[in-house]
């Protein structure tokens, strides 16, 4: 009875300093988002938007932070682990197919994985494109060294990998904190000059939104599914940090904060009070306070790219433990956790795709066209994976889990086909690249 009670006090110390690691690398791509999401649903939708317009757009945004992020992988997916660890590997080894039983489900974990891969390079070039796009409006003069400086911090960034999970995430912890208090007290201000946006919260303001515009709102669905891009990654970092930790950062910070960013960008709009052209995520902040959180959001934009590098490794290894991919180098980083582990290869091969998507597009703009569709593909899978572990591992009746395994189909489902749309944009690079490794796991 002592032990187990020393062992719970030991497990709940340690809670807070994991929750602290868990928002420094599990959390800096979804945490982001709102750099890009609302501008790009505005630029998509054509530009100048009214009011309810806006409010619709917020209220699909809040809804699929809820249904996909909040309900579908923190409250539900993530208890699918597979001794500890996460991810769509994880999720078909738990359901038995280690031994090469259940091709069906074997194909589905491995397009899964490399649909994940294949949108991985795309998410540290748009956030950090993003985030030094910011200087436009204070320092113009910056404007042509952009992508030369967007290149010189993604090189950076993957330099450091080899030190480990539990090194980065003591650096990246406390900053990542900071981005989510500033972030969610920058929107409460606007929101208190504008209360009127929490109307969004209503899921019918959004709904209307979708069936009054027809072609435009499919469009937009694609841009505010970039609200949820890094919950895929959430669910395969989780053997770095653990689960409770993990849940303890999303509704405890991460979740509020980005409510509040997201509703006071959209009071702009609906006050009118966002430029033309500019970024309503920067419009928030007072113009002499631009340059520092610029520099904020730069730090937590290399920081974004932690998550999906960080889940890259976890699932190498899992594909390699499933005789998936030859033996590769890998390095344990941590005495204390099996999790946080360094993949050379992985992380160069990484590097190399990601600069070149920067180069090749410039702009968070034109990078948005091609974010979204592997990994909404990777969700809708993952939905269909789980309705097999709610009936076979859970052992939930089958009302249960077709009611909330559909509900989770038909918005993976919804987000997939807007994605679609944006295939010869540049949708197709990473399924091109999804194809080629899947073919090689196949291979192997």
């Amino acid at each position: 009875m002592t032990t187990t009670l020393e062992t719970s006090g030991h497990q709940q110390k340690k809670l807070a300093p994991l929750a602290l690691g868990a928002l420094g690398v599990v959390y800096g791509d979804i945490g982001t988002s709102p750099l890009y999401t609302i501008k790009t649903a505005v630029d998509w939708a054509g530009g100048a938007i009214a009011p309810a317009e806006a409010l619709g757009m917020l209220s699909l945004i809040v809804w699929t932070l809820i249904i996909i992020t909040s309900i579908k992988y923190v409250a539900v997916i993530m208890r699918a682990d597979n001794d500890g660890e996460g991810g769509i590997l994880a999720l078909m080894s738990l359901l038995g197919v280690k031994h090469g039983c259940r091709p069906f489900i074997i194909a589905i974990g491995m397009l899964g994985a490399a649909l994940l891969f294949g949108d991985g390079p795309i998410t540290p070039a748009i956030s950090v494109l993003s985030a030094l796009e910011g200087l436009k409006t204070p320092a113009p003069i910056i404007a042509p060294y952009v992508v030369p400086l967007s290149v010189a911090v993604l090189i950076g960034l993957f330099s450091i990998q080899s030190q480990g999970t539990a090194r980065i995430s003591k650096l990246f912890g406390p900053v990542m904190t900071a981005w989510f208090l500033v972030i969610g007290a920058l929107g409460f201000i606007s929101i208190v000059k504008h209360p009127e946006v929490l109307w969004a919260l209503n899921p019918v303001v959004g709904l209307a939104y979708l069936t009054e515009h027809g072609t435009t709102g499919f469009l937009v669905l694609g841009a505010v599914f970039l609200c949820a891009t890094g919950a895929e990654a959430l669910y395969a970092d989780m053997g770095h940090f653990g689960r409770q930790p993990i849940r303890l950062a999303w509704y405890g910070l991460v979740l509020p904060a980005l409510l509040l960013n997201y509703a006071g960008q959209t009071a702009l709009l609906v006050d009118g009070r966002a430029a033309a052209e500019a970024n309503p995520f920067f419009d928030l902040c007072p113009p002499a306070l631009q340059l520092p959180l610029v520099a904020l959001a730069t730090v937590a934009t290399v920081i974004a790219s932690q998550s999906i590098i960080t889940g890259a490794f976890s699932m190498t290894r899992q594909a390699i433990q499933l005789g998936l991919l030859p033996r590769i180098h890998i390095l344990q980083t941590s005495e204390e956790s099996y999790g946080q582990i360094y993949v050379g290869f992985v992380n160069w091969a990484l590097m190399a795709l990601t600069l070149i998507l920067t180069i090749t597009f410039r702009s968070s703009d034109n990078l948005a066209a091609a974010f979204g569709i592997a990994v909404s593909l990777t969700m809708l899978l993952t939905s269909v994976l789980m309705f097999i572990a709610m009936r076979e591992v859970w052992r939930w009746s089958l009302s249960l889990s077709l009611a909330m395994a559909g509900l989770f189909v038909v918005v993976d489902g919804s987000f997939v086909a807007a994605n679609l749309v944006k295939f010869f944009e540049g949708g197709w690079i990473p399924l091109v690249v999804a194809s080629v490794l899947f073919f090689w796991l196949n291979s192997h």
